[in-house]
């Protein structure tokens, strides 16, 4: 019988850390029952039909599946209203839409918990990435840095007093940055803050790599607008590209007229028979990014009985999917990300290498053998090539796949 080769050592270390995370799986084991509830009672609330599946072509007018699907993601989110579109290549594109709909020309944005994610540097404008900024149309950016590694509610209140502040960015996901993930409930905390201190600004947060995670969304407590990624969680692994928006419907009107163009907004966008795999994708999610929290947690506690730092450790309560572990040397990162390409289904073969990733600053190596280009739902582990060299894993469309993928990692570093 075929199997890979693991160690006796690696696979008993790999017994140990299941026997210690046994409440933490049950734990991520009752979110995903409720929330897969809360998603079959919206498709049958929304009558799901084999109809809806078929998809259009052209202008994509009329397409009842896509629509249908809108109203679905706005249930889900506690929304007015949302956009689901094959259209946004990526998140920054939906989070950049969603900026520039909600912003003019003497507007200000604030960044609520330092900078954002690298890749928005440039739609900020920031950094000068090319034309078309945020900077570029005349909206200005300052950004509340963190303090002790905490959010400063203090900072915040003070910062959006200013009168031409009309949207507030948080990024619930730490990105490349070393600090927590935010909880829902932190996020609750921090609009209640801002909306006391100016009523009328729009809060959008930036929710991938945390949809389903948690009983409860940002725009459960407060944001106005949350935006994501269909090849992270809520794509279930089997969305082939897009992004989504939810929130209110001025401002959910604003983002898909910047994504199309004034006067035809959400009315345009085929679907080319994508549909099926949008609807089985929210379906599946909730299970899906169980199965991703599991093999964080499962990767946290290997990586501490080898003696490693990891946040979050691996008893804590999970906000969103990324597992960070600090290798603290190159070469060892390098490895780690070899080890978890090697336990791919897809190019396990290839040696993963640092390179010029468009919109970084630095040098980024990514280990992603995935069968949807990118998709970080599916397991992989990517890090900038700077201190402190910690790699961000994240992903796994089953628990025991993930799983395989960990133990190779391990495997790798021990046999360096």
């Amino acid at each position: 019988m075929h199997t890979l080769t693991i160690s006796e050592r690696v696979r008993a270390l790999a017994e140990q850390a299941e026997r210690d995370l046994t409440d933490s799986f049950r734990r991520v084991d009752a979110i995903a029952a409720h929330n897969t509830e809360r998603v079959l009672a919206a498709f049958q609330e929304f009558r799901v039909a084999d109809g809806y599946f078929a998809g259009t072509t052209g202008y994509g007018y009329d397409d009842l599946g896509r629509d249908r699907l809108d109203e679905i993601y706005a249930r889900l989110f506690g929304t007015e209203a949302a956009l689901v579109r094959l259209q946004f290549v990526n998140g920054t594109h939906a989070i950049t839409c969603a900026l520039f709909g909600a912003l003019k020309a003497g507007d200000t944005l604030v960044s609520a918990v330092g900078a954002p994610y690298d890749t928005l540097m440039g739609a900020i404008g920031v950094v000068n990435k090319g034309p078309g900024s945020l900077k570029d149309y005349g909206v200005s950016y300052r950004q509340v840095d963190l303090k002790d590694n905490r959010p400063d509610l203090e900072g915040m209140a003070q910062a959006v007093k200013d009168p031409t502040v009309k949207a507030v960015l948080i990024q619930r996901s730490k990105g490349y940055s070393t600090r927590s993930s935010l909880s829902v409930e932190e996020i609750g905390e921090m609009c209640r803050v801002i909306r006391a201190a100016n009523p009328n600004v729009a809060i959008l947060v930036d929710n991938c790599y945390g949809e389903f995670v948690e009983t409860l969304e940002p725009t459960h407590v407060g944001a106005d607008l949350v935006v994501g990624s269909l090849i992270k969680n809520p794509g279930g692994g089997l969305a082939p590209t897009g992004g989504y928006i939810a929130g209110r419907r001025d401002l959910v009107e604003g983002a898909a007229m910047r994504l199309t163009a004034p006067g035809i907004g959400a009315e345009c966008g085929s679907t080319l028979g994508q549909n099926r795999l949008l609807y089985q994708g929210l379906f599946l999610a909730p299970h899906t990014v169980a199965q991703a929290v599991k093999t964080a947690i499962f990767a946290a506690r290997v990586m501490e009985l080898l003696g490693y730092e990891t946040e979050p450790v691996s008893g804590a309560v999970r906000h969103d999917i990324i597992q960070m572990i600090h290798m603290r040397n190159p070469e060892a990162l390098k490895r780690f990300c070899k080890g978890i390409q090697s336990g791919a289904p897809v190019d396990s073969y290839v040696t993963p290498e640092p390179w010029d990733m468009p919109g970084y600053d630095c040098q980024v190596i990514m280990a992603a053998g995935a069968f949807i280009q990118g998709a970080s739902i599916e397991l992989s582990a990517d890090a900038p090539m700077r201190e402190p060299y910690t790699v961000y894993l994240q992903g796994g469309l089953t628990y025991e796949s993930g799983k395989l993928g960990v133990l190779l990692a391990v495997q790798a570093l021990l046999e360096a």
